[in-house]
């Protein structure tokens, strides 16, 4: 007879998921072990399998619930009755604040989709274009010349870009808070918008 879930299995499956991020964050994808992880979450290897049968389930666990988390924040946050700049600069911070203690689960998107089965990543995929949809959106609110023309993906992906390699530097204490720098992008970002020319 198969076991049921517990009643407190989104709080399990919850820290399963953020030690499962730690360990492999950290140790690297290829390294890390369901032992370790177990370890980690202070769970037994068959209470771990029970709920993911492998490393690439809790994998694919990992960054589904990330991407789906960040995409309900963004959704809740989004203002459209706000003046198209300043819903940006919402939008932005609402991300920044997101990836705050993120970085693990940030580390297993970036090394981890190209691990996943095809159907897997398919799914990841759709998640990261309603993201940047949203933005999309937005952007194009502020400039119209960006239309639906061959510049709006790529101005778009430049402010992922602004944003989602900010675990790579950033350090909480240090020189500029998390705010100031959701700030200090929006601001770099919009004033280079605004100069990018109609497109034929």
């Amino acid at each position: 007879m198969a076991r049921t879930r517990a009643d407190d299995f989104p709080e399990k499956q919850r820290a399963i998921l953020a030690s499962a991020a730690a360990v492999l964050g950290e140790g690297g994808m290829d390294k890390a072990s369901m032992a370790q992880i177990a370890e980690k979450a202070q769970v037994s290897k068959a209470l771990l399998y029970h709920y993911y049968p492998g490393k690439d389930a809790l994998i694919f666990a990992i960054i589904r619930t990330h991407l789906q988390e960040l995409d309900q924040a963004i959704a809740a946050a989004d203002a459209p009755s706000l003046a198209p700049r300043d819903r940006l600069r919402l939008l932005v911070h609402t991300v920044l604040e997101h990836y705050r203690d993120a970085d693990n689960e940030h580390r297993v998107q970036i090394n981890g989709t190209p691990t996943l089965a095809p159907e897997q990543r398919a799914m990841i995929h759709a998640i990261e274009r309603q993201i940047v949809r949203r933005f999309a959106t937005v952007l194009r609110e502020i400039n119209p010349a960006l239309g639906s023309g061959p510049l709006l993906m790529p101005a778009t992906m430049s402010l992922f870009g602004m944003m989602n390699w900010v675990y790579m530097w950033f350090r909480e204490g240090g020189a500029i808070t998390r705010t100031d720098y959701a700030d200090l992008a929006t601001d770099i970002f919009l004033d280079g918008l605004s100069s990018v020319p109609a497109q034929p």
